[in-house]
């Protein structure tokens, strides 16, 4: 009686033993998983945190800042690019005098410069060819110093169905304009100097379609 009280005293001794054990252990693996669970979400945050950074630098990157008398041409076009006075003096010119009303009374000049659709069409404006005439849904926003803005429709700017062209100016009466100050715009047709855009720095090339269709 006695050795049997002691086997099952010893049994149950190694019973509570082993339970302690496994209960151990499974606090060990719980308290590991949570430990990396926390090490991952830091991970995480800290992958998160340093790509921000790059994501951030590589979306100011894509928009350089413009250089003094640069010209940015871009929107709705395969190919942007920048233009500087110099490069304009490098193309073909034309030459054009006008005469208009501003607040300085009545002006009369003779520019000379490149086509605006010349400068244009180097960037390839990207209008729908699968709708007739579908350039005609297409402008142009020029703005220039003092965040002048003017806009133009692209029929009034292609020679294929405007009779005058407008003009990326680079001089005014034979007086070269200063490379810092950028080209002048000039809209021949306009008895008004309002769309004459000085210091021109940005042409933007868009359709009307997403503005018209998103307000039906």
């Amino acid at each position: 009686m006695t050795c049997g009280r002691q086997n099952q005293r010893r049994a149950g001794l190694a019973l509570a033993a082993a339970a302690l054990l496994l209960a151990g252990c499974g606090q060990s693996a719980e308290t590991k998983g949570a430990d990396g669970a926390k090490d991952g979400a830091k991970g995480g945050a800290a992958a998160g945190a340093s790509a921000s950074p790059s994501a951030s630098a590589s979306a100011k990157a894509s928009v350089a800042p413009l250089g003094p008398g640069e010209v940015r041409v871009g929107g709705e076009v395969a190919k942007p690019y920048s233009v500087t006075l110099a490069d304009l003096r490098k193309l073909p010119q034309a030459s054009v005098e006008v005469r208009f009303t501003s607040a300085k009374g009545e002006q009369r000049h003779t520019y000379q410069g490149v086509p605006l659709h010349d400068v244009l069409k180097t960037a390839e404006p990207r209008f729908d060819a699968a709708r007739k005439n579908g350039q005609l849904r297409g402008f142009v926003s020029a703005t220039g110093g003092g965040d002048y803005r003017a806009v133009f429709a692209w029929a009034g700017i292609d020679p294929g169905f405007a009779k005058s062209q407008l003009l990326l100016a680079v001089s005014e009466d034979g007086v070269a304009f200063d490379d810092a100050a950028g080209p002048r715009l000039v809209v021949p047709q306009d008895t008004k100097g309002g769309r004459y855009v000085s210091e021109l720095n940005q042409l933007w090339v868009g359709v009307v379609d997403p503005v018209v269709d998103g307000a039906k």
